[in-house]
């Protein structure tokens, strides 16, 4: 590898990180902007609910479609394309004045909420599979920074500026901004480029979209388990992202500068797992294949088990609480990149955004469900049953999933590995 492929391969990374980073910041920091909006719209906590789960559905129907354009076509392009969708979106949601126009506008900003398989496997084709882990992990630490700076941008600067609707301004704009910089910045690599097999290889051939390889997709017993644990994983997420918030403010007692005071270094432990989980991924998947599983199985399981504790510590108790917030801020990532770097472990290149986007599919016929069976839970009992009892049961649920992944994922990555070779042979 050239030493300018080296170092321009590190500016892609830095610019989808920016992406992500504004993306996730403008996605979601609707969760600390709850209050403010009910309060506007006088709305109840299932409406709330609906608000979030109309992104994730519409986000649901278009990953199979943003998963096979992804494949077909150059990902650049669809990545500005996608970047451009944004801030328009957020431009008219942040123009609604009544809950029903607001709710359409919010469910069609999940129009790009869909778009990251692109950027993933583009990112495989640059890096090895020895190092997508931590790459993925290091990405994915614009998640929770993005959550950190909406969280500010609601908390601190939106009562400053107007309100929750000049933020969405505000974000919908870097949204036009970062589509430029993808357009005319980042190029587009031949599919498989990064597998060991054709790493030195000046010339490949292209490998192109197969609707024969989209089907061995699903005979990979591996991601049938991915798919499961998907589907069960991303329950506590959004319950968290959107449900949070309103939680401690509502059921603590908490202000806007205890929240900021608690959740900020919570937030910032939580990018570190990112990273810390697909390094560690990385580390185990060098000794043995079921490194990456192993890694994912412990995050959730642990994770379980100090939100119960968390949740379970008494309102006066401030501090134990967050103890427990940021022991449970730590594993709760640590399965993020690894799936992620597992599917491209069991996939061929030409591929791979669909079986990404099909595991997002899959994932987001949980999350859409998630915030509204909150509301109605929380509206029922309370807000902290809610977010224990679906926290608790979903993880558990990922973990036995996983259990299963160890039997699977020897065979399937060995398959690929020996496809691979024989391509690589035929060239």
């Amino acid at each position: 590898m050239s030493r300018e492929h080296s170092r321009y391969r590190w500016f892609v990374v830095v610019v989808f990180f920016f992406f992500m980073l504004l993306h996730q910041t403008d996605k979601l920091m609707i969760g600390s902007l709850q209050v403010q909006i009910t309060d506007d719209f006088g709305i109840s906590n299932t409406q709330w609910g609906l608000v979030n789960s109309g992104a994730l559905i519409v986000a649901t129907i278009l990953y199979p479609i943003w998963g096979y354009l992804y494949d077909r076509f150059a990902r650049a392009k669809l990545l500005s394309l996608a970047s451009f969708i944004w801030g328009a979106t957020t431009w008219l949601n942040a123009l609604a004045r009544n809950f029903g126009v607001f709710l359409v506008t919010r469910a069609s900003t999940g129009i790009d909420d869909s778009s990251y398989p692109g950027l993933y496997t583009l990112v495989a084709d640059y890096f090895g599979p020895n190092l997508r882990g931590k790459v993925y992990g290091l990405l994915q630490l614009a998640q929770p920074i993005g959550y950190l700076v909406g969280m500010i941008l609601a908390l601190m600067v939106a009562p400053m500026i107007g309100g929750w609707r000049s933020v969405f301004f505000i974000t919908g704009g870097l949204g036009l901004v970062i589509a430029l910089f993808i357009y005319f910045g980042i190029k587009d690599m031949p599919r498989g480029k990064a597998e060991p097999e054709f790493e030195q290889m000046v010339e490949m051939q292209t490998f192109k979209f197969s609707w024969d390889e989209v089907k061995q997709i699903f005979k990979k017993r591996t991601m049938w388990f991915i798919f499961l644990q998907g589907f069960a994983g991303v329950f506590p997420w959004n319950v968290i992202t959107f449900f949070f918030f309103a939680y401690l403010e509502r059921e603590r007692g908490y202000d806007a500068d205890s929240i900021l005071f608690t959740m900020a270094p919570v937030i910032l432990i939580l990018a570190g797992g990112y990273f810390l989980g697909g390094a560690l991924g990385d580390f185990l998947f060098k000794r043995t294949r079921k490194g990456r599983i192993i890694i994912s199985s412990i995050g959730v399981l642990m994770g379980a088990i100090f939100i119960a504790l968390a949740l379970n510590t008494p309102i006066e108790a401030r501090t134990q609480f967050f103890v427990f917030m940021c022991l449970t801020a730590i594993f709760m990532p640590l399965s993020s990149a690894n799936v992620i770097a597992t599917v491209y472990d069991v996939t061929v290149p030409e591929v791979r955004s669909t079986a990404q986007a099909t595991e997002y599919f899959v994932e987001n016929g949980g999350a859409w469900i998630a915030p509204v069976l909150t509301g109605i839970i929380a509206d029922a009992v309370d807000l902290q049953t809610a977010i224990l009892l679906i926290c608790v049961v979903a993880w558990g649920l990922c973990f036995f999933f996983y259990l299963g992944a160890l039997f699977t994922i020897d065979k399937d990555a060995q398959d690929l590995r020996g496809q691979m070779a024989e391509r690589a042979k035929a060239m």
